[in-house]
């Protein structure tokens, strides 16, 4: 009998990557034989870190697990997945509004690309965390620490140093 190796991908913007991501990463792993995770861009968003940024701190955080690997992309998601022979895409569920958006996009994928979509749920204690929320509070200053990884908030709180908003009494006259 022929052996089948079985890659799917896990895309996202990862804009930082969350701990809920690498929940889902760690898990994902254990289901197939080459995991990759493909860093995209959201054009609906404002990035904080750049590709390259995040691809360096989601392959330091899975550098211990063989068969994962990180890459970036610029392409359709599915036209990527195609280019890499992946037959699978790995998407995380936090509650019933990603479920009815993953459900569409599955849809849409099998439709058009033929690839399957495999969801896991993220442990509950992620559920409410998306990149979106950790951006916003932490550029108004929340703490944020808990939600990411210990690296990833270091690499953050760095980059926020940096980009130090104006105080409102430091509006020009």
């Amino acid at each position: 009998m022929k052996q089948r190796s079985i890659t799917a991908i896990f895309p996202g913007s990862f804009d930082p990557i969350t701990n809920g991501h690498l929940d889902v990463i760690r898990r994902g792993y254990k289901l197939f034989d080459q995991l990759i995770v493909a860093v995209g861009q959201n054009p609906g968003k404002e990035e904080l870190f750049t590709k390259a940024e995040r691809v360096e701190m989601i392959r330091a955080l899975v550098s211990d697990l063989p068969g994962v690997t990180v890459e970036s992309y610029d392409t359709l998601t599915v036209e990527f997945a195609a280019h890499r022979g992946a037959q699978v895409m790995l998407r995380g569920l936090r509650n019933l509004t990603d479920v009815e958006y993953e459900f569409q996009l599955a849809m849409t994928n099998r439709k058009i690309a033929g690839i399957e979509t495999v969801f896991i749920m993220t442990s509950e204690e992620y559920g409410y965390v998306n990149s979106t929320m950790v951006r916003q509070l932490a550029l108004l200053g929340g703490d944020v620490s808990g939600l990411i990884p210990p690296s990833v908030y270091q690499r953050l709180r760095q980059k926020l140093a940096v980009r130090k908003p104006a105080k409102q009494n430091d509006v020009p006259e």
